[in-house]
């Protein structure tokens, strides 16, 4: 029987054994025509810079134009901490000429005070209002004074069942849940996968406290799932996506495309254009 996620797999499967040069047109065009149906969604799609480890800013803008996403989580290997105002100022200058707006800085992993004070001067030099990061148990207390003094949020990452500080959401959410509530969660639902969570359930659960998400799939519920395209894995998606709405996120969802990491546009552009015709077949 085919279903209405089987479709969708089907035709975008079948835009990505096209050749690479022709995947980012395709998606270029016919995203851009499905996603004008219906209410728009109050959630943002963007890309989490780590995507890009092996790429410079140039050709990470021109790899996110092809496939028509405008929002970055911002890497420091794109912008090292140590910018300068005017390395900062091109930085923006350089995304505005693309389409781009960076919302948040990130992650940011963290052992000493000293470097979470960096964290926050760094986003607050930087111009957003949300740090990714990844603290020591010890200094969560200190992290939410940082929120407070700043006003700026924090989110702490999840990193799957290897993790011995945030393995899933819920681990996150029971070391904050009686803290600043500036401090929240980054919700990698493929790690949460990954740790045997219901990523759909968890999303629900610990909404109220997810500032920012990554978009991820993986191949198996334990230790040993591995990343893939957004549509090829065990996540059911469109679910995912009316958990979205139910919950009304009006946060971003950063695709982090952690599969074929030096050759990434092929599985990117698939990943966007499922995840945009999931939006809008289940609208």
């Amino acid at each position: 029987m085919t279903t209405r996620r089987n479709f969708l797999q089907k035709g975008i499967l079948g835009l990505a054994s096209t050749s690479l040069v022709s995947i980012p047109t395709a998606f270029a065009t016919s995203v851009k025509s499905e996603t004008s149906k219906g209410k728009p969604d109050p959630f943002k799609l963007g890309i989490a810079g780590y995507s890009f480890i092996n790429f410079n800013l140039d050709e990470s803008l021109k790899i996110m134009k092809k496939v028509d996403v405008h929002y970055l989580c911002i890497k420091d290997f794109h912008l090292p901490y140590k910018s300068t105002v005017e390395e900062i100022a091109a930085f923006h200058a350089k995304l505005k000429e693309n389409n781009v707006t960076g919302y948040a800085v990130g992650p940011i992993y963290t052992k000493t005070r000293k470097e979470i004070d960096d964290a926050f001067d760094y986003a607050k030099r930087v111009g957003v209002d949300l740090v990714i990061g990844i603290p020591l148990h010890d200094d969560l207390d200190y992290v939410a004074q940082k929120t407070k003094e700043y006003n700026i949020r924090y989110a702490i990452h999840n990193h799957g069942p290897e993790d011995k500080l945030y393995p899933s959401a819920e681990s996150i959410y029971n070391l904050i849940k009686n803290l600043d509530n500036r401090i929240g969660i980054c919700f990698d639902m493929g790690h949460n996968k990954r740790d045997g969570r219901d990523s759909v359930a968890d999303f629900q659960k610990f909404s109220k406290r997810i500032f920012d998400m990554h978009l991820k799939n993986v191949t198996a519920a334990t230790k040993d799932g591995s990343t893939c395209e957004l549509g090829r894995g065990i996540i059911d998606i469109p679910a995912y996506v009316k958990m979205l709405r139910k919950v009304n996120y009006t946060g971003s969802c950063s695709l982090e495309y952690e599969k074929d990491m030096k050759d990434p546009l092929a599985g990117i552009a698939e990943s966007i254009g499922y995840f945009k015709g999931v939006c809008d077949a289940t609208r």
